[in-house]
């Protein structure tokens, strides 16, 4: 069968600094030139000088599908200048043929710019189905860049398939923290330093406490592993939407992570905090 046979069913999601879907299937040009126009764009921003290798984001996005990696999620930021609208910063989250099954999917993120705020970069993720959240795994997994110089296409396959072979690891590393059971006081600290990458709680206390963010949001969820305990914190922390109190000391709810490179940069910082805390009880 086919895997575009299914019907499109994507999950769209408009906020204030980026626009974006995702899908419970491969997505299709339609749907991608909808929400992320500049993977499309026709040329380079004006701004890029001669030495600009420019090639299309679709033109790689083409050639990974035709390498069995399928685009099941999309975003571009959002710009109030118009002539930037068709060359702003994009990403795509795309899994290879046999990723696509399971509780989780190992994604590999592809994150591009035609006017200069980026380079190719490929990233490894996980989408947990559950709770629909995107992880974005450490940079001691897998964190490729590619120049805009030369043969662009290629080595953006070749940093596919390398991010594709590093999967292992990830694979390796959640199902370590599956088998890690923690204790109230390993909890606690979690959530605290958690708290730390996500608010500057030297200048003043976070709006929430790391009991809040320590909630979970489903039953299934309701675990002391140490990968359930990330998850909850993660999924607390990107969507918001807990009471609390601000600088003030008045009522007011978290807001969700809704910029790119905040929730690249997030998601990432809470890889490496559950991974290293994963490594710090094991020792």
């Amino acid at each position: 069968m086919s895997l575009y046979s299914r019907p499109h069913r994507a999950l769209a999601t408009r906020f204030g600094r980026v626009t974006g879907t995702r899908s419970d299937t491969p997505l299709s040009d339609e749907a991608i030139k909808h929400y992320a126009p500049s993977i499309f764009a026709d040329e380079a921003h004006e701004s890029r000088s001669d030495r600009y290798t420019y090639i299309p984001t679709s033109v790689v996005l083409n050639k990974l599908r035709q390498e069995g990696f399928f685009p099941f999620m999309v975003c571009q930021t959002r710009t109030r200048k118009e002539d930037m609208r068709e060359h702003t910063k994009h990403m795509i989250r795309l899994r290879h043929a046999n990723q696509i099954t399971g509780e989780q999917a190992n994604e590999i993120i592809l994150i591009n710019s035609h006017n200069g705020t980026s380079s190719y970069q490929m990233k490894a993720g996980m989408y947990r189905f559950v709770c629909q959240n995107g992880l974005v795994v450490g940079e001691d997994i897998a964190d490729i860049r590619v120049p805009h110089k030369g043969d662009v296409t290629d080595f953006v396959i070749e940093g596919a398939y390398e991010v594709l072979e590093s999967f292992a690891r990830a694979d390796e590393s959640r199902e370590s923290m599956q088998a890690l059971t923690l204790n109230s006081f390993e909890q606690h600290a979690l959530a605290t330093a958690a708290l730390e990458l996500r608010y500057d709680t030297q200048a003043a206390p976070a709006p929430v406490t790391p009991a809040q963010i320590l909630e979970p949001r489903r039953y299934a969820d309701n675990q002391n592993d140490l990968w359930t305990s990330f998850n909850r914190v993660q999924e607390n922390l990107i969507r918001g939407g807990q009471s609390g109190r601000n600088k003030k000391g008045k009522r007011t709810t978290t807001r969700a992570i809704t910029g790119m490179d905040q929730d690249v940069k997030l998601n990432r910082a809470l890889w490496v905090l559950s991974n290293e805390l994963r490594r710090q009880i094991a020792a």
